[in-house]
């Protein structure tokens, strides 16, 4: 059963008392206007839909920030982080990062971020709480997997331009963490950033 599953549905919808709300800032590769990520992210806490999760203004349930390229997204996490602890316990930031060919896990693209944050001052405890989403080798791979059932992390996915595509993966990829779909294997990279996702989930319903 994947780690998303059933028995984790009401947690990870955030159902029942809660202590607190937070609003979601996330980060990710890009430019603005052609990038999928957004759609992706996007569909998918909104299906989610936990109840901490607080809107900003104009309703939406996240802030997307497109960072361009990997290095820029690495280099413009701190700047970004500071601001969400300014901001208050209750603003979360996700990073959404493709783990590409040169990283051997999404632990080694964390480390990267780390050495990024602890240069520019940011505490341990601060950085551990930033939630991370590293799809390899690119969220396409991950969108194949959501819509056929299969894809291979040595190869990167195809490019996917469709958007109703991308939005239908994230409604899939919803629908198993609250349990709808069982005994679905996630690939490595999914079932890592799950696990952060997770994290998250029991922080805020602590």
């Amino acid at each position: 059963m994947s780690p998303w599953g059933s028995p984790l549905a009401k947690q990870l919808q955030g159902d029942g008392f809660v202590a607190s709300r937070t609003q979601i800032v996330c980060l990710h590769e890009g430019v603005g206007g052609r990038s999928i990520d957004p759609i992706f992210i996007r569909t998918l806490l909104k299906e989610l839909d936990p109840a901490w999760i607080r809107p900003w203004k104009g309703s939406n349930i996240i802030r997307a920030v497109d960072c361009g390229g990997r290095g820029n997204l690495i280099a413009k996490m701190p700047g970004e982080l500071q601001t969400c602890i300014e901001m208050g316990a209750d603003t979360t930031l996700m990073v959404w990062a493709d783990l590409d060919d040169d990283m051997d896990d999404g632990n080694q693209l964390r480390q990267k971020f780390h050495e990024e944050a602890r240069q520019n001052g940011i505490a341990d405890n601060d950085f551990d709480r930033v939630v991370f989403v590293f799809a390899k080798d690119r969220l396409e791979n991950w969108i194949e997997f959501l819509l056929t059932g299969s894809t291979d992390e040595a190869q990167e996915g195809c490019r996917v331009k469709d958007g109703k595509s991308v939005a239908a993966a994230a409604k899939k990829l919803a629908q198993i963490c609250r349990g709808k779909l069982q005994g679905v294997q996630f690939p490595p990279s999914l079932n890592w950033s799950c696990q952060n996702w997770r994290r998250l989930v029991t922080r805020m319903n602590a």
